[in-house]
Formats: structure tokens, C-alpha cells, sequence
């Protein structure tokens, strides 16, 4: 289950594992206005409250949240009857939100990966065993059913993700290094990030955040000030394989579209064209003598883009120190919306089922035609 570190400055799968492999330890799977400001000044009321006075503190909204927030251990494979105190130098643990009132918990699937026995660890330390009702590798999220009381469960509210703005306050609650219900703050340092899922396909929408996130951390929440869970923790960004300010986390507005169908049917299919691509802006377009769009770097064996004929870049050429195929197709429209990003052509598929048909506008050697492709499945890994 331990991996080795990537390189320098790799994105890192921030779940713990203590066990010690070849004296390595880390983490379970390594994995991403105007020039001038102007200010207005707003006159209070007299008898008004101040923001300070009708916005939540970072204590108030950890104290709402924090019963719903757990610490998620697998057991070591072949000691899956072990309690996770009784073997802490052997476990993976990472972090965990209550998602609703039937005790089921939303984490990372790099967490409980290929885990038999999970255990869920409430904040006052009571532990319950656990079992996985689904994962998804190409999102990095996983749900467990927790076999605890009623009494214990506490259902965090989802928050809209898409609601956010750069610069947003947001609080990340985990279990860093195995210290349960730690709590730290920081804002929205990006949106529309992208990560490497597990299975080395791409997390699209990802919320790049400064609040502190350390291996531990994966699967707990960020949530805003209003105490809504609005992502995902998931990667951190380090060169040292600690936090350096720069972590990200998978939005509420996938686990919004995932967990509902990993309750229900323990995976989810996600559709799937068969092709790499380079990003072709307007400026090397004049280049390249080639429309801006997205140019076919590969088409993958046995796929979908390949029974449809698309045909990837026989040669390259660089512009502006950056390599873009050539003497391939180049995608400028998905279903007439147009592609002008990697992310815009992974959007528009992840929006398919598998078996839907979705029509291609492509620009071959100057011509442009309209190409016809039945999605298929997306593979279960795929080589990057």
C-alpha cells in the first residue's frame, strides 16, 4: 500500500501511512480586474450589526461541524480483525465527513483503497467499524457505512462550490498525522484547478486552497464560513512532502454528482473518448497555420476516437518554447460548444454517459469536418 515520493515538487496524495517500507514513510498514494483596486466606503447604521458581529467566527463554525467530522483508518492487510490503536505503525488513516443521517461517510478512494476493514474514530475518540459501499478512482472519492448509533451521527450540510470566489475564507478539518479534529484556515487561492486522479485521469474544477493540509488530511472537508462543506481534501502541492501553502480539494459539486451513485450502485462510469491533447491557443495557432482548439497528441488503441478515425500528431513542432503536435486533428467543438482547453473537451465528455454519441468538429490539414463518436468506459487506469 506505501508508495515511494515522487520528484521535487510533486502533487501528493495527502493520506498517512505509518508503516515503514524499505525506510521510507509516506503517504499512501503520490500523486495538482482593474489595475488599480478601488475601495467603497459603506456607512453603518446606527443600531446596525458589523460584519464581525453577524459573520460566524472560525470557532463558532468548528464547533457546529465538528461531530461530523472523523478520522478514517484501514486495517494492514492480514490483520483485519486488529482494532487501528492496536497497530499504528501498520495502518493507513485519513479523514472523513458524516454525509447524511443513515451514517455513511464521504473520504478519499485513496484512502480506503483495496481495504477490507475500515474503522471510523468519532472526535471524543469512540471507534466503529466500518465497511466500503463505493469508491471512484478517476474522482478520488469513496463512501463507508459507519456501524454506529444514531445518536452519533451528525450530517454535514454540502455547500455550492460553485458559489465560490477567489480570495473566500475556508476551514480544512482533519486528521493530520493522526492528530483527530485539527483545524486550520485560510482562503479560496484558486479555482478550475486540475488533479491527477488515482488512475491518472484528471480531476477537473479542483479548489487550490493556502489552508494548511498535511498527509492525514485527505477525505476531510473544506468547508465556508457558513459551516458547509464545499470540497474535498485531497493532494498537496511540496517539494518537501509537506505543507507549503498550496493544497487542493475536490468540489462539493462532484461529490454532489458522485456520492449519490456510489450509494447506489458501489462505482460509477464515466465516459470516455480515447485521445491525448495539447491545448492549442490563439497565439501558436497563427503559428501552426491551425484553428485554436485542442490538438490530438494521441489516440488510444481499442478506444472510441480510434473506431471513429480520429488521427493524432505524426510530427511536432515548438512555439513560443512550448511542443504542439502536428499533421493530426485538432478538436474546436464539442456538440457545436466550442473547445478552446484540455479542460473544456474533459468537461463536455464527463458530461456524457458511456453510449452517448457526441458530435466532434475537427480541423484536418485545413478542412473541417464533423465527426461522429459513441463514447465508451472509461478504463479502470490509464498510463499517463
Amino acid at each position: 500500500m506505501h508508495r515511494p515520493a515522487l520528484p521535487l515538487l510533486a502533487v501528493i496524495a495527502v493520506a498517512l501511512v505509518a508503516a515503514l517500507v524499505g525506510g521510507i514513510t509516506g503517504a499512501a498514494l503520490h500523486a495538482t480586474m482593474d489595475s488599480e483596486p478601488r475601495v467603497r466606503e459603506v456607512p453603518v447604521r446606527q443600531g446596525s450589526p458589523t460584519a464581525s458581529e453577524t459573520s460566524p467566527t472560525v470557532a463558532e463554525v468548528y464547533k457546529d461541524v465538528a461531530n461530523g467530522i472523523v478520522e478514517v483508518t484501514v486495517a494492514p492487510p492480514g490483520d483485519e480483525d486488529e482494532r487501528p490503536f492496536d497497530s499504528p505503525e501498520s495502518r493507513t488513516q485519513g479523514s472523513g465527513f458524516v454525509y447524511d443521517d443513515q451514517g455513511r461517510v464521504v473520504t478519499n478512494q485513496h484512502v480506503v483503497e483495496d481495504a477490507k476493514t475500515v474503522f471510523v474514530t468519532f472526535p471524543d475518540g469512540e471507534t466503529f467499524s466500518a465497511r466500503v459501499l463505493g469508491t471512484d478512482a478517476s474522482t478520488d472519492l469513496a463512501v463507508v457505512d459507519v456501524d454506529a448509533p444514531a445518536s452519533r451521527i451528525h450530517a454535514l450540510r454540502l455547500g455550492d462550490s460553485e458559489a465560490l470566489e477567489v480570495g473566500d475564507q475556508v476551514i480544512a478539518i482533519g486528521s493530520p498525522f493522526g492528530l483527530d479534529s485539527t483545524v486550520t484556515t485560510g482562503i479560496v487561492s484558486a479555482l478550475n484547478r486540475q488533479m491527477q486522479a488515482p488512475n491518472n485521469f484528471t480531476i477537473n474544477d479542483s479548489i487550490q486552497t493556502d489552508a494548511a493540509i498535511n498527509h492525514g488530511n485527505s477525505g476531510g472537508p473544506l468547508l465556508n464560513m457558513r459551516g458547509e462543506v464545499v470540497g474535498v481534501n485531497a493532494q498537496i502541492r511540496s517539494g518537501s512532502g509537506a505543507n507549503a501553502g498550496v493544497g487542493f480539494a475536490i468540489p462539493s459539486s462532484t461529490v454532489q454528482d458522485i456520492v449519490p451513485r456510489l450509494i447506489r450502485r458501489g462505482e460509477v462510469e464515466h465516459a470516455y473518448l480515447g485521445v491525448s491533447i495539447v491545448a492549442v491557443p490563439e497565439s501558436a495557432a497563427k503559428e501552426l497555420g491551425v484553428p485554436a482548439g485542442v490538438a490530438v497528441s494521441e489516440v488510444r488503441p481499442e478506444g472510441p476516437a480510434e473506431a471513429a478515425k480520429l488521427r493524432a500528431g505524426s510530427g511536432s513542432r515548438t512555439v513560443n518554447g512550448v511542443s504542439y503536435p502536428t499533421g493530426g486533428d485538432v478538436i474546436t467543438a464539442v456538440d457545436g460548444e466550442p473547445v478552446r482547453t484540455t479542460q473544456d473537451l474533459q468537461t463536455a465528455i464527463d458530461a456524457h454517459r458511456p453510449g452517448d454519441t457526441v458530435t466532434l468538429t475537427v480541423v484536418r490539414g485545413g478542412d473541417t469536418r464533423e465527426v461522429e463518436v459513441e463514447l465508451g468506459e472509461r478504463p479502470e487506469q490509464v498510463t499517463p
